[in-house]
């Protein structure tokens, strides 16, 4: 397959359709997410209010669940947000940061995983691990030594939806079939919310493709080639923030010719 050519279609259909995101994330990240968002070609929407959550989560194209900063009124919401997402057929990504730290997150993760239909379950792999039971968290980083490709067959196997365990290696695994995307750069380690705008991105991919695991890893792969571009030149990590969010937006108008995406 060509895996650039896809990608530049996927940023096309984007670009022309302008899908909302509807996002409940973190307030970690949620300004670097937005703009990400618009810069990939897409509308982001960043509601939380029980009030409003289920309406805005049926008229929009997806739906991004992320747990960083995660409450009991914020997991209710997520609960509402989802549940309309599934009446209307609007995909739904979960990123379940920091599962494995505390039992709340854990917990919480797990009820989003069985009380939604999630179309992609997306994390470390510390995060995904403590999900099936095998993961070390400190915080929201993982610091064990569990082997990505298994935790996210685990995780796809036991969930029933495609997973994607990221680091290094991406691994994207679902339906019996594992795609590896090597784009990226150590950089993204160095700023606040990588992983979560790496969700989003898949998020917004899925709006312009009905393949969910080749998606996925479009989204990642063209992020992550992003990353790449954003470090020539050995930028600081305040620096390479910047030009994350302008190389992002370049890619739309320019080449995804260097994406690294493989069948495993």
């Amino acid at each position: 397959m060509d895996y650039n050519a896809e990608a530049t279609r996927s940023l096309a259909r984007i670009a022309e359709q302008k899908p909302l995101i509807h996002q409940i994330t973190n307030v970690v990240v949620t300004n670097d997410s937005a703009n990400m968002t618009l810069g990939f070609g897409a509308l982001p929407v960043m509601a939380y209010a029980p009030e409003e959550v289920a309406e805005m989560a049926a008229m929009a194209q997806a739906l991004v669940l992320n747990i960083g900063t995660l409450s009991a009124a914020e997991i209710e919401a997520m609960l509402l947000a989802g549940r309309s997402a599934g009446d209307s057929g609007v995909p739904i990504v979960l990123d379940p940061v920091g599962a494995g730290a505390t039992r709340f997150r854990t917990e919480s993760a797990l009820r989003l995983m069985s009380e939604l239909p999630v179309t992609v379950l997306r994390g470390n792999r510390g995060e995904i691990g403590a999900l099936v039971g095998s993961g070390q968290v400190r915080g929201v980083e993982a610091v064990g030594t569990e082997d990505p490709r298994a935790v996210a067959q685990a995780a796809a196997e036991r969930f029933r939806v495609v997973t994607a365990v990221t680091g290094p290696v991406d691994f994207v695994v679902g339906d019996g079939r594992v795609l590896e995307v090597r784009n990226g750069h150590p950089l993204l380690g160095r700023i606040t919310g990588s992983g979560c705008m790496s969700t989003a991105a898949i998020g917004i991919f899925l709006t312009a493709g009905e393949d969910v695991l080749l998606q996925t890893a479009l989204g990642l792969g063209t992020y992550g080639l992003a990353a790449e571009r954003a470090a020539e030149g050995e930028p600081g990590p305040g620096t390479f923030r910047s030009r994350l969010l302008d190389e992002v937006a370049a890619l739309g108008a320019g080449s995804t010719h260097g994406l690294q995406i493989s069948e495993a």
